[in-house]
């Protein structure tokens, strides 16, 4: 006579190759943690190359759950195949080497081979996510004895394994990148694997390729020291570098993920390499009286080259800059010389929040230079936040940004066409055949500048600014801006399709 099922055992009696409740729990544990930790790194290694997009997110995340779904149904599958056991160590090893090599292998890639770089980032995401996910499935079934306890067994390593997965995520976003480079997290991460791979060999002495793995981690290590785009500094949302200019004694370059951002002489702050900065420039200089001090406030700091400029210039100007990234501030402080620099007020904080802790009316002027040539921050960009700014500035109050776009320029159109919807008068300047004022030449795109306020500027004044800082730009409005923005959509809070209508250049650098 045959058992009842509520006694029956299942393949993977404790006889055969049965696993303790604690190792299971912090194998299953672990590895849902670290398949977090991938994804999320994986994010910041692509940014430098791709942007910070919505589609780069979208990306990242659709492939870390084809990985997770592919690892825990070939997992269950071939755990009823073979011994269980045996499977752990292959697991836990591959996935660590893997992931150690990921930060060289993505960033050769970026600048040797372009093309395949969404081939190769699939692939270092794809392989360890499956391999790690197959672990829960594998656990599962060395922790059944009983079909009577079949529901509490995978209830139980099902809760482990999203806890876990809370836990990566968590440890990942609010302490390990705010403290560690991200290749240094990589190949941490690869190390304990590695190393939970050993042990578990240890135990079944079933699989003897750990001493080849720890020499991959070893030549992940070194291979990411001497990979391209290396960084200074890994700030929470940059690969940074301050590169000095050979030609200018004080002149020093902010490179962020691979870009040219901001050019700061420290021992001149009036000379403004970039062109967009001596537009801007040209700009607040006409728009207000020479020399009178400004009360003014930035959306996102860079290398605080205007800032800067505005103290030089207008002595006496009360600057606030809104910085997200707390690294650029203190590569400010540490390595351009900020200290020096009287009236500037640098604050670690989303320029959204900022902006909505200012009184109404307390400013002269905003500059907005949050923007860059790969990744947009929608939130700064709608009808939304463009009436915050209004509020803020007093009524003679100036906006003005930089805007980058290429292609078509759908993404400037549409926020010329918010700002419009907000301001009075808005203008724009920029390369002839970029604003439609050259229409025998297609636009080429790159840098924009943008100004908007209640009340006229002195546009004449500004364009003889313009030539003679040799700037070649020129000045939009009026019909020629209302025909050049076309039917473009107005970005708001509840519709900002702003990483779909950007179109990034394969440039490095701004202008």
């Amino acid at each position: 006579m045959t058992g009842s099922s509520s006694s029956s055992v299942a393949e993977g009696a404790p006889g055969s190759y049965g696993l303790g409740p604690r190792a299971a729990v912090v194998l299953v544990f672990g590895s849902s943690a670290a398949v977090l930790v991938v994804e999320i790194v994986a994010l910041r290694l692509l940014a430098p190359y791709l942007g910070l997009t919505l589609e780069t997110s979208t990306m990242v995340i659709g492939i870390a759950l084809t990985a997770i779904a592919l690892g825990s149904w070939l997992g269950g599958r071939i755990a009823d195949q073979v011994n269980p056991r045996r499977l752990l160590g292959p697991s836990l090893g591959v996935s660590g080497a893997v992931v150690a090599l990921t930060p060289a292998v993505l960033r050769s890639t970026a600048e040797w081979a372009p093309a395949l770089l969404l081939l190769i980032a699939s692939l270092t995401i794809l392989v360890p996510g499956a391999l790690l996910s197959a672990v829960t499935p594998i656990v599962t079934k060395l922790r059944l004895t009983s079909l009577a306890e079949t529901g509490t067994v995978v209830g139980r390593l099902s809760g482990v394994g999203t806890v876990g997965a809370i836990v990566g995520t968590v440890l990942t976003g609010f302490v390990l990148v705010s403290r560690l480079p991200v290749s240094g997290i990589l190949i941490g991460l690869g190390t304990l694997l590695v190393v939970g791979s050993a042990l578990v060999e240890w135990r079944t002495r079933g699989w003897s390729s750990v001493p080849a793995l720890t020499l991959v981690i070893i030549a992940g290590g070194l291979a990411t020291m001497v990979a391209p785009g290396g960084c200074d500094t890994e700030t929470r949302y940059h690969c940074a570098r301050v590169v000095q200019d050979p030609d200018r004694g004080g002149g020093r370059t902010l490179v962020l993920d691979g870009l040219r951002h901001s050019y700061v002489d420290i021992d001149d702050p009036t000379f403004l390499e970039f062109t967009y900065v001596r537009a801007i420039a040209s700009v607040v200089d006409a728009a207000f009286p020479q020399g009178e001090p400004l009360a003014a406030y930035h959306l996102g700091g860079g290398g605080l080259t205007f800032p800067r400029y505005l103290a030089a210039t207008r002595p006496g100007t009360r600057s606030l800059v809104s910085e997200i990234d707390s690294g650029v501030v203190r590569i400010n402080r540490d390595q351009l010389d900020l200290g020096s620099q009287a009236g500037i007020d640098v604050r670690a904080e989303d320029g959204r929040l900022g902006l909505r802790r200012l009184d109404t009316g307390s400013r002269d002027l905003v500059v907005g230079d949050a923007f860059g040539g790969v990744s947009v921050p929608w939130h700064l960009t709608t009808v939304e936040a463009m009436t915050d700014v209004r509020r803020v500035l007093n009524e003679d109050g100036l906006y003005v940004a930089n805007l980058i776009d290429h292609g078509d320029l759908a993404f400037a159109r549409a926020e010329v066409a918010t700002l419009s919807e907000t301001f009075e008068h808005v203008a724009l300047v920029g390369e002839p055949t970029d604003i439609g004022l050259d229409p025998t030449a297609a636009p080429e795109g790159g840098n924009l500048v943008v100004l908007a306020s209640d009340r006229p500027v002195d546009l004449r004044a500004a364009q003889e600014a313009l030539d003679a800082r040799q700037t070649g730009w020129k000045i939009a409005t009026g019909d020629d801006l209302i025909s050049w923005t076309g039917d473009a959509k107005l970005l708001t809070d509840d519709y900002a399709p702003v990483d779909q209508l950007l179109q990034p250049s394969s440039a490095r650098s701004s202008q």
